[in-house]
């Protein structure tokens, strides 16, 4: 049998135990929340940079009618060259 003074240093380090993985996963948690958050921020920063360039894009080709970005489906490249040319005389 255990002495009650064993019994009393085993209780104390499983408690001891238990109370620093409740403390370790709450500081993991926070720390992994706080890289979501900062994750999403960027996403969302990133979606509206990306989302003014293609409205400038877009402004930007409805003056002349010419549509100058070759990964749209509505490139032409006759018409570029042509505005080209009649810019350059």
């Amino acid at each position: 049998m255990a002495s009650t003074t064993v019994n009393v240093v085993r209780y104390t380090a499983l408690l001891g135990g238990v109370f620093y993985g409740i403390v370790h996963r709450r500081s993991l948690q926070k720390a992994h929340d706080a890289e979501v958050k900062h994750h999403a921020i960027h996403e969302r920063e990133h979606l509206i940079e990306e989302a003014k360039a293609a409205f400038k894009r877009k402004q930007e080709s409805g003056k002349d009618g010419v549509v100058t970005d070759p990964e749209d489906p509505r490139f032409d490249l006759e018409k570029l060259i042509a505005k080209w040319e009649a810019e350059s005389q």
